[in-house]
């Protein structure tokens, strides 16, 4: 399988961007994230009645009018913490590949690894060194030879989180199936740099440490699914002594993680100290702040869930429990009035968790990420040749599980990027084994 390039071009704003509009100035929580470029690919099977190069112009001006209302991603980084919105615009790319999309499929269902093929390339050769000269989104189409396609976005995390992405795609998708005019697009408020302006980091939060730098070793990607009779099956595991229901998401990151520590206490030969950070959309959370609900940009805290071998026992409702109540504590410690105050507790969650030199500075400690990209409309990304029938998410730097809603609408998967040597003992989990398909 070979994908090769046809053309690159950069999409512009419809509309120039206004002069007051021209100077983005990124935030507190911008200021937090990783430093990288955030891929994501979704497939699409052929249609009968959609030929891609008939309907390529109508791609190509739908995210032009997109751009126009969300006009910082157009722009280039600064080096004042801002993005210069001069509509420099987002590069875009066409591919064609010689393999039919359902011979593809069927391998990548067994290898997801494979959909690192259709990703924007030049993703690939980001770090430290150029992150700030590139284009904040890249996006290539990549269209197989049965007509089916591949729709790869590349996003400097910096810039936006899930949430903001997530939302620019679906409503891309509307505006480019429904061809709605660009004075109609309104969705998303520009406003948190406002509402939490940068700081100096260096009176907030402790030196970053090692191991929160990107995983050097070689990772690899497996694609898990549970049914809903499984996702039964594990709510009886998990028993009637709780005092809250749990919900699925919960109970799978909890088997999820239970197998990794498993799995680590076999390659190590004793029981480790585990971090597992699960991130927190806060827009719906902030009570006093209702104005960022729908802003664009990073708001979002990782919640520490933190496992200590003697303390926590290893029974599958005990790790629930532990998710549920820190996710919780979390979120009520972040509700504060003031921004203020919001900003100071999210930096004393950081340096008490993944700054801290016992835990995120810790070889004595295994870290991982579960992100929940449950109820996320990326399923109703439509443009008009039907919904997605494969996903693949995350850049391959760090051990993570995704989990989001299956693709036939069932049940749940989850892509679990994890080192090649914890890879298959991790697979060899019993319950692994029992409650998902591979």
């Amino acid at each position: 399988m070979e994908v090769e390039i046809i053309s690159t071009k950069f999409i512009k704003p419809s509309s120039p961007t206004p002069n007051h509009l021209q100077n983005y100035k990124l935030g507190f929580f911008d200021q937090t994230t990783d430093e990288t470029h955030l891929p994501l690919v979704l497939f699409y099977p052929p249609t009968n009645n959609i030929n891609f190069s008939a309907h390529e112009e109508q791609l190509e001006q739908s995210l032009s009018r997109i751009l126009t209302h969300v006009y910082p991603i157009s722009g280039r980084f600064t080096e004042d913490n801002s993005i210069s919105c001069k509509d420099q615009g987002v590069k875009f790319i066409k591919a064609k590949v010689n393999s039919k999309l359902n011979e593809f499929l069927e391998k990548a269902h067994k290898d997801v690894n494979l959909s690192l093929l259709c990703w924007p390339q030049d993703s690939w050769n980001v770090d430290a060194s150029n992150l700030y000269a590139m284009p904040i989104v890249i996006i290539q189409i990549t269209e197989f030879e049965c007509g089916g396609l591949a729709l790869s976005l590349s996003l400097v995390h910096i810039a936006m989180d899930g949430y903001s992405i997530f939302t620019v795609i679906n409503e891309w998708s509307k505006v480019c199936r429904l061809e709605i005019p660009v004075e109609k697009i309104d969705f998303m408020s520009f406003n948190l740099a406002d509402v939490f302006p940068t700081r100096d980091l260096s009176k907030l939060l402790l030196p970053r440490v090692p191991p929160l730098d990107r995983v050097e070793s070689k990772l690899v990607a497996k694609r898990l699914y549970i049914n809903e009779d499984s996702i039964s099956r594990l709510r009886k595991e998990v028993g009637g002594d709780l005092c809250f229901k749990p919900s699925r998401v919960e109970m799978i990151m909890a088997l999820l993680w239970r197998a990794l520590i498993r799995a680590s206490e076999k390659k190590h030969e004793y029981l480790r100290r585990s971090l597992m950070n699960i991130p927190i959309n806060l827009r719906t959370r902030l009570i006093s702040l209702p104005q960022v609900e729908k802003s664009f940009g990073n708001l979002g805290v990782d919640a520490p869930i933190k496992f200590i071998p003697g303390e926590n026992k290893m029974d599958l409702h005990e790790f629930v429990t532990l998710i549920h109540d820190t996710v919780k504590e979390t979120i009520i410690t972040c509700d504060k009035t003031s921004p203020e105050d919001i900003v100071f507790a999210v930096s004393n969650i950081y340096n008490e968790s993944f700054l801290a030199q016992d835990w995120g500075g810790s070889d004595e400690v295994d870290r991982y990420v579960s992100s929940s990209l449950c109820k996320f409309p990326i399923q109703e990304a439509d443009f008009g040749w039907g919904k997605p029938c494969l996903m693949h998410f995350g850049s391959r730097h760090g051990q993570v599980c995704w989990l989001y809603d299956a693709e036939c609408g069932n049940g749940i998967c989850v892509q679990v990027d994890l080192k090649e040597d914890n890879m298959h003992l991790f697979e060899c989990d019993n319950d692994i084994k029992d409650f998902f398909q591979f």
